[in-house]
């Protein structure tokens, strides 16, 4: 099961999005209907709020009168607490029920407005926003809507910002024009959904020609939120996770691939997660077991290149490749790669070397169709240049009593 999150602030057209995806195939469990539907007359919901808001809060057929809750509950951060304390239980337990009703093939999109303000992110194989600045959206709940400016203007600043929403997005969509220009990048993003469904079922993991594109500052966001749905999904299995690679060094070219690392206490755990990432996007490739020694001929005297085993696994997502290397806490593997990406982040002329052995890699991989065999090409190359690298470090790391951060 595919699971997205679907959110952007109020006016800015989610509902639009939502119709058009549950058109498409979606499973749409819409967070708003189902808040709606947990204060029902009869409803336990509903009398808890009138226990604590009071009797003024209903109609006098029973229902709900939502102006009267919202004057009263969207005046200030305690009186939002309270009935954010009454309804969020009550709308994730039936969330919860439909999701696990839908079929286990399904892509299932959670429509929720306060996605990035409960931190959801990381539950969510993707996280969706629409987006419209927020004159736009006054204008429509006003226009449209007939809300009072004042409370439109209310309801947004009782919400999370656009850069924090920016933050979160794996995926952002701007619903600042017509409905019919939404439709081509929707039905992109299904076509993508799709993609990324099927691998997840067939354990297919996404791969690219191994070409170098210049930074994206992007980057940086993409391996914070895989960082955060990798931890999410190993919980205390997991030592640390951490973005590492080449696109975790600022202004470092690089292939377009997020590369990760989790850090278990043993090859048993690593071997024990493999189940729980392949459900969670990340499918295990079970031809890789092993990196190579770093030097080659030992390190500090070791010759055990069994220190050097992992398991790996890669996003089966088509639109954010990924790596995600396993590895066991304080093996030299493990440490090689943090000290690696510290190094030169630290280090401007080994970037620039390191740099330049890449562009020969890729040069050399240039001509080779199939993904697969091109990243081998990319790797004879790049391979053999690790071993002084490894030296260099390792001396680095002995003149500036680099340690791992906490991770």
């Amino acid at each position: 099961m595919l699971r997205i999150g679907l959110t952007g602030g109020i006016g800015a057209g989610k509902s639009t999005v939502s119709r058009i995806l549950g058109d498409l195939g979606a499973v749409v469990v819409d967070a708003d209907l189902i808040a709606r539907e947990v204060v029902e007359p009869g409803t336990p919901g509903l009398a808890a709020l009138a226990d604590e808001f009071g009797p003024e809060i209903l109609l006098p057929d029973g229902k709900l009168d939502r102006a009267a809750l919202a004057a009263k509950a969207f005046g200030d951060d305690a009186a939002r607490g309270r009935l954010n304390g009454i309804l969020h239980p009550l709308i994730g337990a039936r969330t919860a029920a439909l999701v696990e009703a839908a079929p286990a093939d399904s892509v299932v999109l959670q429509d929720i407005p306060l996605l990035v303000e409960g931190r959801m992110g990381a539950m969510f194989n993707l996280v969706v926003v629409v987006h419209v600045d927020v004159a736009e959206r006054v204008r429509r709940l006003v226009e449209l809507r007939g809300m009072e400016e004042s409370d439109a203007r209310a309801r947004i600043a009782a919400q999370a910002t656009d850069e924090q929403r920016r933050a979160a997005a794996d995926v952002w969509l701007d619903n600042s024009g017509s409905e019919d220009s939404l439709d081509p990048a929707v039905k992109a993003l299904w076509d993508r959904l799709r993609t990324y469904s099927a691998n997840i079922a067939n354990s297919v993991v996404a791969r690219g020609l191994p070409a170098l594109v210049e930074a994206d500052p992007e980057w940086a966001d993409q391996g914070r939120r895989l960082v955060e749905r990798l931890r999410f999904v190993c919980a205390a299995d997991a030592v640390r996770v951490d973005h590492i690679g080449s696109t975790a060094v600022p202004g470092l070219a690089a292939k377009d691939v997020i590369d990760l690392q989790i850090t278990v206490d043993s090859l048993d755990t690593a071997d024990a997660l493999a189940d729980r990432l392949a459900q969670a996007g990340f499918p295990r490739v079970d031809a890789v077991t092993a990196d190579d020694p770093k030097p080659a001929y030992g390190i500090g005297g070791e010759a055990d290149p069994s220190l050097w085993d992992k398991r790996f696994h890669a996003s089966a997502d088509p639109g954010r490749p990924a790596n995600v290397h396993i590895r066991v806490d304080g093996w030299p593997g493990q440490r090689f790669a943090l000290s690696f990406r510290d190094w030169l982040r630290a280090e401007p002329g080994e970037r620039a070397d390191y740099l330049a052995i890449k562009r020969t890699a890729a040069e050399s991989a240039s001509g080779v169709s199939d993904a697969v065999a091109a990243t081998e090409r990319y790797l004879e190359v790049k391979t053999p240049w690790f071993d002084g690298a490894h030296s260099r470090v390792e001396k680095w790391i002995e003149d500036t009593g680099w340690t791992p951060d906490v991770g």
